[in-house]
């Protein structure tokens, strides 16, 4: 089963579908979203939506008023395809730790879904993803999804895996090969052993093959589409492995294993 690890709900769903159609991709896992870089028209459109992302990541959006719509979507496109998406849910990040917990026990647990986020902590504030960690341990070790590209820091990065330390039994995934601190991200899941790197928009191909020889067991194939495109998120996967059971894990093994699929 060839699994994209990092997807966010398109519009329309089915132009998501064909990119997956495209990549040879059975399935992917589905985050909401509140921007939709793939409603631009051109470069105007384009900066508006950019804008709600950049509003979305610097923390100015994390209520949980601001989350309703995106959930709503989200739910939708779960119910057009549930034959190719698996569901996580984003929580609002910053609510006392009661608050998230009823969340992820009605909006998470028993809506069936498979995990939480993608979260997205503002810059320097990962330690907002205790809670959520904690919500996840009781019920099983749900896997928690952390943004891990600008605007987070090296330092983000830092307290995640302290926290993935604190709470073992949750699958921890830093998505976006932790963008620019790539390195650092690498030695940090290396060295935790409930921590995952997923592997999108690698800015360098040779920072995805460093990743995969390091962790080969916990890196994961993804796109973040729209952002990336699932076809040439496979393509650099398999540029960088040989075929076998490293690319078969990379591509979707590991992560099944995680989910129970």
């Amino acid at each position: 089963m060839i699994i994209d690890a990092h997807g966010h709900v398109h519009d329309p769903v089915e132009d998501h579908i064909a990119l997956l159609d495209d990549a040879g991709a059975d399935r992917a896992v589905l985050f909401a979203t509140r921007p939709h870089p793939e409603r631009a028209a051109d470069l105007a459109s384009l900066r508006r939506e950019m804008d709600v992302l950049g509003r979305s990541l610097g923390g100015q959006a994390n209520t949980l008023d601001s989350y309703r719509a995106a959930w709503a979507e989200h739910a939708a496109a779960l119910a057009a395809r549930p034959d190719r998406f698996i569901g996580f849910l984003s929580v609002p990040l910053g609510m006392g730790g009661e608050e998230i917990a009823a969340i992820v026990e009605r909006d998470v647990v028993a809506a069936g879904l498979h995990g939480i986020g993608e979260l997205t902590p503002p810059p320097g504030r990962a330690d907002l993803v205790e809670p959520v960690l904690r919500a996840a341990r009781d019920h099983g070790g749900l896997p928690v999804v952390v943004h891990g590209s600008a605007p987070a820091t090296g330092d983000d990065l830092e307290t995640l895996a302290g926290l993935a330390r604190r709470y073992p039994r949750v699958p921890l995934v830093v998505s976006q090969l932790g963008g620019a601190h790539w390195m650092r991200a690498i030695d940090l899941v290396r060295d935790t052993p409930n921590m995952y790197l997923e592997l999108s928009t690698a800015s360098i191909v040779f920072a995805v093959r460093v990743a995969i020889a390091e962790i080969p067991d916990r890196t994961l194939f993804g796109s973040d589409a729209p952002y990336g495109d699932p076809v040439l998120a496979r393509m650099t996967v398999e540029r960088v492995t040989s075929p076998g059971e490293v690319r078969d894990r990379v591509l979707g093994g590991t992560l099944a294993e995680m989910l129970a699929l």
